[in-house]
Formats: C-alpha cells, sequence, structure tokens
C-alpha cells in the first residue's frame, strides 16, 4: 500500500505504507487521508532533520501561533513501536509526552534519527521525492494523499 502526497506547489511524495509493523497507525493514516482530512494542511514544522505535518489547525492559523501543533482529529490512537529504523526518510506518528497520544500528526526525517528508534511509530518511507522533502519550508501546503493498493 502507498501513499501520494501531492503539495501545492513543490511536487510529489511517494510513501511505502508498513501495515504489517504498524497496522493500527496505518490504517488511521488511510482513513484520514481517504476522508480528506489532510487536504489543505500546512507543514507547520520544518528543521534540518525533519519535516511535520498533520495539524488541521494549519489550515487557517498563522504558522507562527502558539497553537500550531498542537492540534489532531479529537481522538488519539495507541503507539505501535516496531522494529523499523529512523533512516533518512522514514515517516512516523508525532506524539506528546504520552506515548500513545498520537492521532493526525506524522514526520518525515531528512536525516537519520536512531534516537527515536523504539520510542515512536514508524509506519512508512518514503520511496520517491525525498528531493521534495528536502526542499520543503514551513508552510508549504498539501494538496491531497491519495491511497494506491497494489
Amino acid at each position: 500500500m502507498t501513499a501520494v502526497i501531492a503539495l501545492d506547489r513543490s511536487g510529489v511524495i511517494v510513501i511505502e505504507l508498513f501495515p504489517a509493523d504498524a497496522p493500527k497507525t496505518v490504517e488511521n493514516f488511510v482513513r484520514l487521508a481517504r476522508q480528506a482530512f489532510y487536504d489543505g494542511q500546512r507543514f507547520h514544522r520544518v528543521e534540518d532533520w525533519v519535516v511535520q505535518a498533520g495539524d488541521p489547525q494549519s489550515r487557517t492559523l498563522p504558522m507562527d501561533h502558539e497553537r500550531m501543533g498542537t492540534g489532531g482529529p479529537g481522538y488519539t490512537i495507541t503507539s505501535e513501536f516496531n522494529q523499523r529504523p529512523h533512516d533518512r526518510g522514514a515517516v512516523g506518528m508525532a506524539r506528546g509526552d504520552d506515548p500513545d497520544s498520537a492521532g493526525s500528526q506524522f514526520y518525515i526525517t531528512r536525516r537519520p534519527a536512531r534516537g527515536l528508534d523504539g520510542q515512536y511509530t514508524v509506519f512508512g518511507r518514503v520511496t520517491r521525492g525525498m528531493d521534495v522533502v528536502d526542499r520543503l519550508k514551513v508552510g508549504d501546503r498539501i494538496k491531497t494523499i491519495a491511497i494506491v493498493t497494489p
């Protein structure tokens, strides 16, 4: 199963999903994508090692608003820590201090972040478009996320 993230201006990111390693997480991400939950959201966190999106408030709040990065779908999911490493291009669920506080926010690592291994749920990896990930800027908008099944 693959997720294809189309961005308004910067291109396309293709993600291979790992349902065998994180079934509930993949199911949640796929459901949200198919419901157009991510459409119009912006990448609110862009650092040298990671980019993050999935806060519905990012559609309308200014990027520097104090609540930016705190929004979600109105529920949380249980973590599914697995053996998938945080190599460059890993896709994982962002969360708060509580390991079971993830909801909709996801991140993509721009470089290895092995310190996150076993503490965050990795549910996919970028198979195409890391050049797009590397060019992302705060405020870049997701047009849509399409789910492709074999």
